[in-house]
């Protein structure tokens, strides 16, 4: 039986670190699933209160760091309120489109044909499409760094 329950743990962990790519997995749930399995099934008074309180944070961070990254990329590069909405539309249909390269080519495809769309120049819509691009690589490798922050604390702290 604790075989099966720290696979379900460790397939939790991978699960969430799959989400990178395939934005259709909710990673921090996910990633939560396998703390909560480890917490009610093999020894829930292991894991500190200071680990909890940190892994609330971290989830908030997470979950916030691609929506912080993608804005604030697009704005940089001049996008409009519509080129971060079609940024953001284009991950999620991107990952069932050519997965995982979807996700990088679908949001840039979008962000310049609304920008243009909106009467914008060539040359400024194809900047907010790179900041579209550089926005969502960027709230990726934050994904990557908090979860791996938050599955070695769990190591570390059980």
């Amino acid at each position: 039986m604790d075989i099966l329950i720290w696979v379900l743990i460790i397939a939790s962990f991978a699960a969430s670190f799959a989400s990178v790519i395939f934005p259709i997995i909710p990673g921090p749930l996910v990633l939560w699933i396998g703390f909560l399995i480890y917490f009610f099934f093999v020894d829930g008074n292991e894991l500190s209160i200071f680990f909890w309180i940190g892994a609330v944070v971290l989830t908030i961070l997470l979950i916030i760091s691609d929506i912080i990254a993608n804005s604030y990329f697009v704005k940089r590069y001049g996008g409009s309120k519509w080129g971060e909405r079609a940024a953001a539309v284009g991950v999620i249909v991107g990952s069932f489109i050519i997965p995982p390269f979807g996700i990088l080519v679908v949001p840039f495809v979008l962000v310049i044909i609304v920008e243009l769309v909106q009467k914008r120049e060539s040359q400024d819509a194809f900047k907010a499409a790179a900041g579209s691009l550089f926005g969502f690589l960027s709230g990726t490798a934050a994904k990557i760094v908090i979860t791996l922050i938050m599955v070695i604390w769990f190591f570390i702290d059980i």
